[in-house]
């Protein structure tokens, strides 16, 4: 992450790198100092996201043209790309000063925000494990260049920006971590540290406290294993609020499939990244104070690994859940949706105006919507949209997919109210069904990211490796909640 974001009415001496919007059409600014014609003949035309790098001008510091294309078509989806294109292009100098903020017809703090995600976002990387360490960017220092008039807004934006923009790379760091340096213990215990320094209430739950509890879905999936399960809660109550949302976060901290033991693939190795959902909801809700957010958000963090062992839960076995509903596994590799259960079903006891879950809980849904999106399932139509609405301004893509009421009798059970799996088609759906049965009437979202938890090579503000899918998605959600209307 960058250590200082300055905003200032020109370009400080000694600055590295100068970033220089060009459009692909109009006068190129004068500061670049060459004609349209000539940079054309350098193979640059002022494309979107395109770059090409100067020598260093009079004051010695290099120059960094980027494409910002046609400025009338510029969205905000674009210009995250174009800076986080900046930023690349930059990575090897200290610092670096531009004025992209300032450029199309935004609001201001709202563009500084997007610029400041798009280079803080494109620059991060997770090399704590390395000891070459020349992957990792250089770029310490950003000056963002605005006429006096916008100096306000550019640097609320730039505060938010980077509020949002550590979030994220916190979130990645988690899900990049490997299993041992991350067991549900340290991660409770990061949970706790991060929560005393952004104005939270943690509450931490054990194994005995969560069986008398009557978690048994947690506490099922969690026998297996060595490490002990941990139940994170967290609160942030702002004055006054007359919203309140519920986030849950699947936490499986490593996922070998329990008896129902995954293939030997590559598969295993990413299967650190099973606790993406938790790392975004934490990470959300590390942002709420200083964004200023005024809806009371609630998170429960259910985190656990799920291990093959003498002591593994079995399939045929039974277990009751936190809102009283038994449950049969048929597979035990379908624990995310065991453990989601009891985050919704203690959800739901706090009694908000809406519930997000977030999760990587089946490949079906990477089958269906492969590894740019999440599938999206919900069971209020105002609620959806709000969701919707924060995925198109987040540029984090979801998708809505049917929660099919007839596809329900798949989850029927001989022995118990219903088993853990549907069978081999609609997977997707047929989980979301499952989770449905414990949200009660709260209008509700499940957020399916099993395909948008890793990139697998770097892109526009995406890094190789965990990408913290939701993690802005829900800070955008909540900080622009309103209650939707319950169906009668």
């Amino acid at each position: 992450m960058l250590s200082e974001i300055t905003v200032s009415t020109s370009v400080p001496a000694g600055i590295g790198a100068i970033g220089m919007p060009v459009a692909s059409e109009g006068p190129v600014p004068k500061d670049v100092g060459i004609s349209r014609t000539a940079l054309t003949a350098m193979g640059f035309e002022g494309k979107c996201c395109e770059t090409l790098v100067l020598p260093p001008d009079k004051s010695k510091s290099v120059r960094i043209l980027v494409g910002i294309g046609v400025p009338k078509e510029l969205n905000e989806q674009v210009l995250r790309k174009i800076a986080a294109s900046l930023a690349r292009a930059a990575s090897k100098y200290n610092s670096l000063a531009t004025s992209l903020p300032m450029v199309g017809r935004f609001d201001r703090k709202r563009s500084t925000q997007i610029v400041v995600e798009g280079i803080c976002l494109a620059t991060h990387r997770y090399v704590d494990l390395k000891n070459d360490k020349k992957s990792a960017a250089n770029l310490d220092q950003l000056t963002l260049i605005a006429p006096t008039a916008a100096t306000a807004a550019v640097k609320a934006g730039a505060a938010s920006g980077r509020t949002i923009a550590t979030a994220v790379t916190r979130a990645r760091d988690f899900a990049n971590m490997p299993p041992a340096y991350l067991t549900a213990r340290k991660f409770a215990d990061h949970a706790v540290d991060i929560a005393k320094a952004t104005g939270l209430r943690a509450t931490v739950y054990n194994r005995d406290q969560l069986q008398a509890m009557g978690c048994g879905g947690i506490v099922g999936v969690n026998q297996g294993s060595v490490e002990p399960l941990r139940v994170v809660k967290l609160v942030y109550s702002p004055r006054n609020a007359s919203k309140k949302v519920v986030l849950v976060g699947k936490g499986v901290m490593y996922d070998s499939g329990g008896i129902s033991l995954k293939p030997s693939d590559a598969s295993h190795a990413s299967m650190k990244m099973d606790m993406s959902g938790a790392a975004a909801v934490l990470a959300t809700m590390s942002t709420l104070k200083d964004l200023k957010c005024t809806t009371a958000v609630t998170a429960y963090l259910m985190c656990t690994d799920n291990m093959p062992s003498g002591s593994a839960l079995k399939l045929g076995d039974v277990l009751t859940m936190r809102n009283g509903k038994t449950v049969e596994i048929h597979n035990t590799d379908a624990e995310g949706r065991l453990i989601l259960a009891d985050g919704l079903s203690l959800g739901v006891e706090q009694k908000p105006d809406a519930m997000v879950d977030i999760a990587t809980l089946t490949g079906a849904c990477m089958v269906a919507l492969g590894k740019k999106m999440a599938g999206l399932f919900g069971n209020n139509d105002a609620f959806i949209e709000q969701v919707k609405s924060a995925s198109e301004r987040t540029d984090e893509l979801v998708w809505q997919l049917p929660l099919f009421g007839e596809y329900r009798k798949m989850l029927d059970s001989n022995v118990a109210d219903m088993r853990n799996i549907g069978g081999p088609v609609a997977g997707a759906t047929t989980a979301a069904l499952f989770l449905k049965e414990f949200v009660a009437e709260v209008p509700w979202v499940h957020l399916d990211i099993a395909g948008p938890m890793e990139a697998e090579a770097d892109e526009a503000w995406l890094q190789r490796g965990a990408t913290a899918f939701g993690t802005r998605l829900l800070i955008d959600l909540v900080t622009n909640f309103k209650k939707p209307v319950r169906r009668k």
